[in-house]
């Protein structure tokens, strides 16, 4: 049933969406809920997913491409054509467990590579590409990706959580971006 926004898992030359990334105003707004789950979601979700596996991404939310809806996409193994991608649409964390620190990076900040504290394990409950309600125990890989990507909903990047400041500064400014769009959380 999921053959509606399966597409094939290679990079494009012209990707249909363009990544914004930090610094931009959009990917600050929190985005608004999802009220039906149509054609026209469906639609983006395709494009998210085609623009992620361009970007040789795992996750890609809906701000980070200008559009302002919580709709995500997720591909923790896009090497592995036999494993569908998630698509999580209003999601929400139910439960979380212990944390845990892992370097983490974003398309929207490309090349910047840092850790950040996360709970392990989490719960999250969406809607997927049909509007069905489902639930989904997260851990390891997955669940980080889902965090970070839930963060993008409320306008919020992982530089933002990163603790270790001269770190932080540092890798921004190498890769030439501005220590001052970073909002601490």
């Amino acid at each position: 049933m999921t053959a509606q926004v399966l597409v094939e898992k290679k990079k494009l030359e012209k990707p249909p969406l363009t990544i914004h990334t930090l610094g931009d105003r959009v990917l600050r707004q929190p985005a608004k809920r999802v009220n039906s789950v149509d054609a026209e979601i469906r639609q983006l979700v395709r494009e998210m997913l085609q623009t992620m596996y361009s970007a040789e991404g795992i996750g890609l939310a809906a701000p980070q491409v200008g559009v302002n809806k919580q709709v995500i996409v997720l591909d923790c193994e896009p090497d592995n054509p036999a494993t569908p991608p998630l698509v999580l649409i209003n999601p929400t964390i139910k439960t979380s467990g212990e944390l845990c620190i892992l370097q983490e990076g974003c398309l929207s900040i490309p090349g910047v590579y840092l850790e950040v504290k996360r709970p392990e394990v989490i719960e999250v409950s969406y809607r997927d590409e049909y509007g069905r309600p489902q639930t989904l125990k997260a851990t390891e890989l997955l669940s980080r990706a889902i965090q970070h990507e839930m963060d993008h909903l409320n306008g919020v990047l992982f530089v933002d959580r990163v603790e270790n400041k001269l770190a932080l500064n540092e890798e921004l400014v190498k890769h030439k971006f501005s220590p001052k769009a970073v909002k601490s959380v």
